[in-house]
């Protein structure tokens, strides 16, 4: 099991919380036109190595993370607040 360091909360058991998907993913401006939206919503790539995640902590205080996991070996990195800016470490 692998502990998460939420900003509120502290060290908690990642049974705590729930993977949102990518965080590095932009919205497209609202005049992005249809084929913006399908790419936004549908494509997603599988990256190997260090990836930026939201997490969300629904068994404490519900807030949303930004958390840099390695996808192989599930390293966690490091653990920010959703408002804060991150990037993954370079591959």
């Amino acid at each position: 099991m692998h502990r998460i360091d939420c900003p509120w909360c502290g060290v908690r058991d990642e049974a705590e919380f729930s993977y949102r998907g990518d965080a590095t993913v932009k919205r497209p401006p609202a005049d992005g036109g249809a084929e913006g939206f399908y790419a936004y919503v549908y494509d997603r790539t599988n990256p190997k190595g260090w990836h930026v995640e939201w997490w969300h902590h629904v068994a404490g205080c519900r807030q949303f993370l930004k958390v840099v996991r390695h996808t192989v070996t599930h390293e966690i990195r490091s653990v920010a607040k959703a408002t804060d800016e991150v990037a993954a470490p370079p591959a």
